[in-house]
């Protein structure tokens, strides 16, 4: 990965290098090893280069011909692509995959990303017809921002370095803040800035000489499985044949490459081809604990990394860490920390950063196979609409708020048999406060109805259509942020094999029978996950990457929420209703409810505001 910026001025005057220069200067981290700077009459790119293929060479951005590029990612078949140009008579400088793209947009125009394969976002500037292309990877594994006012395009690969061309500072927008409270991130295209927007994956800028902006997409993931009648057997062997080349690929770099390994099937699974293709040298892994037994999966993640062979690191995270580092990487990911494990992916990016470049994951499996809860768990939910609306909310409410705070699944599908109907009853099982909870707590604010749209358009049977919606918010606004963010604060790539497209357009081809089977989640990726690993890996519970924040919240993190949440200088308790913010660290405290996940969440707001609008990061 690298980082990229561009400014278009639709009158055609130069670009201040200098805001070039302060943009791109936001973005140090993301490539640390170079910098690259180029600008015509109206336009200009910035570059910043983690040197991870061709390392000396390809310097960016790259022009050939009448065409200039700015890339920020890989290009995994690059090979074979640079091999068909160079026999169709494209003359290579450099050996690397910035000039590949460059070569296949001066052959095929627009049209060439169609042919890629890889994780990516990257401008092309074509100064014959006074064009600007910008494309962002099909599953958004690479992110892109951008800032348009009708005379400015901006962009750039972290929303802080667009934050220079806001004529006044930045804003907060408070329909993203709702929408905040609901996916603990905020759905494409908005973000929590106003005025600043993401680019969906799969999606393309076009700006024109005229200065007409169009935004288009040049890839949609498939709404309906195509085979429906696949034994199970053959599903599991047309899985393993993609993942093996989905991982093998992903393999491919001039410096060396390792993989998170938390001890779960996904991980494991990836951790496991690795040493099988990787010969002799072995791989480095890395994995977190958190000393509480409930979430600690260290050993594991040791009994995988015995078992094929990998030379294996570990850290364990502690409350202190959160408090020295959440300012710190609330700014590396220009919102709320929305996950609690994201402090620790960026402790294992950073002890990996020591040997490795590139890192491995897991992410995707998920929302690609039905891994969560949920999914099992959905058709149940939806008996709650044989009772009456009115009667509904109010009962299912009043059972789930008199549980004990140990019954955390029943009291999440409890919230989730609440909800109004399907759309709202699938987006309350992520979210940290439903509806009448944001409105109880932010007022009356407008809300957007982004998910409710992405569920109209998702086709096929529920898991189908709950694996679609997931795949358009969680994975890519939620996970994908997180996973790119937290490895580029340490100066690491992420690659997640399971997220190349060839493993996706696999996945959504077959029936959720394979995905969801005899109540078992993700049966298929377990099957292949059964050819190489222990079965004690494939068989156990599913934990996740989690971290003890219950009972830090009544402990070492107790006094610091506190003081955040309800101090005269706090942005939560002016902007929410202070005496609900307080209910909710009352609870928590005295047990009777667990409310991590919503304390964490208005904690995560108030330290973003504090990095952003209080000139407290860096």
């Amino acid at each position: 990965m690298c980082g990229i910026v561009g400014v278009r001025r639709v009158d055609g005057a130069p670009v201040d290098p200098e805001l070039i220069r302060r943009m791109t200067a936001q973005l140090v981290h993301r490539g640390p090893d170079a910098d690259g700077y180029w600008a015509e009459d109206g336009i200009a790119f910035g570059h910043r280069r983690l040197s991870i293929i061709d390392l000396a060479g390809s310097p960016q951005p790259m022009t050939a011909g009448t065409a200039t590029i700015c890339f920020n990612g890989e290009i995994f078949n690059y090979q074979a692509l640079r091999k068909r140009l160079a026999e169709d008579g494209y003359e290579f400088k450099t050996n690397g995959d910035t000039e590949v793209l460059l070569a296949l947009y001066r052959e095929k125009g627009p049209e060439g990303v169609k042919e890629t394969d890889g994780q990516f976002a990257y401008a092309v500037w074509d100064a014959v017809r006074s064009d600007l292309w910008v494309y962002r990877d099909r599953v958004g594994i690479t992110p892109l921002y951008y800032y348009w006012d009708g005379k400015i395009l901006a962009f750039a690969s972290e929303i802080k370095a667009l934050l220079p061309c806001l004529p006044d500072g930045p804003e907060i927008d408070d329909e993203s803040v709702c929408e905040y409270l609901a996916y603990r991130s905020v759905p494409s295209p908005n973000t929590l800035f106003r005025g600043i927007q993401k680019l969906p994956p799969g999606h393309s800028i076009h700006l024109d000489a005229s200065g007409r902006l169009q935004i288009e997409a040049w890839w949609q993931l498939r709404t309906e499985p195509s085979m429906e009648s696949i034994s199970p057997e053959a599903a599991v062997d047309g899985l393993d044949e993609v993942l093996q080349r989905a991982v093998a690929s992903r393999m491919v770099a001039d410096v060396p490459v390792g993989a998170y390994l938390s001890g779960g099937v996904d991980s494991s699974m990836i951790v496991a081809m690795m040493a099988r293709m990787g010969g002799s040298a072995g791989v480095e892994t890395y994995s977190a604990g958190f000393a509480d037994p409930r979430f600690d999966e260290l050993p594991f993640a040791r009994e995988v990394s015995e078992a094929v062979g990998t030379r294996h690191h570990e850290i364990i995270v502690e409350p202190s860490d959160f408090e020295s580092l959440w300012h710190k990487l609330t700014w590396h990911r220009d919102a709320p920390i929305s996950e609690p494990a994201d402090l620790a992916i960026f402790r294992l990016a950073s002890l990996a950063s020591d040997t490795v470049k590139v890192l491995l994951s897991g992410e995707g499996s998920d929302e690609l196979f039905a891994g969560y809860p949920k999914y099992a768990w959905a058709h149940k939910a939806g008996w709650s609409d044989l009772m009456p609306k009115g009667l509904r909310g109010g009962l299912l409410t009043a059972i789930e708020q008199g549980l004990p705070a140990r019954f955390g699944k029943p009291r999440i599908m409890l919230r989730a048999m609440a909800a109004a109907d399907e759309a709202d009853r699938f987006q309350s099982w992520f979210a940290p406060f439903v509806r009448n909870e944001r409105q109880a707590l932010y007022g009356d604010q407008p809300e957007r109805d982004g998910h409710r749209e992405i569920w109209k358009r998702a086709e096929g049977d529920l898991i189908q259509r709950m694996l679609y919606v997931d795949c358009h918010t969680w994975l890519v606004d939620n996970l994908l942020e997180r996973g790119d963010r937290m490895a580029m604060a340490a100066s690491v790539e992420s690659r997640p094999p399971f997220l190349d497209h060839n493993v996706v357009d696999y996945a959504f081809s077959l029936p959720s029978s394979v995905k969801l089977r005899g109540g078992v989640t993700k049966w298929v990726v377990k099957e292949v996950a059964r050819r190489t690993l222990p079965a004690s890996i494939v068989d156990r519970r599913k934990v996740g990457f989690r971290v003890p924040l219950d009972s830090w919240f009544r402990s070492g993190l107790r006094d610091m929420a506190g003081d955040m949440l309800l101090g005269p200088n706090s942005f939560v308790a002016d902007r929410f209703d202070r005496d609900r913010v307080a209910k909710l660290l009352s609870d928590h405290d005295r047990g009777r409810r667990d409310e991590e996940i919503r304390i964490w969440t208005l904690l995560c707001l108030e330290v973003w505001h504090d990095a952003f609008f209080k000139n407290r990061h860096g």
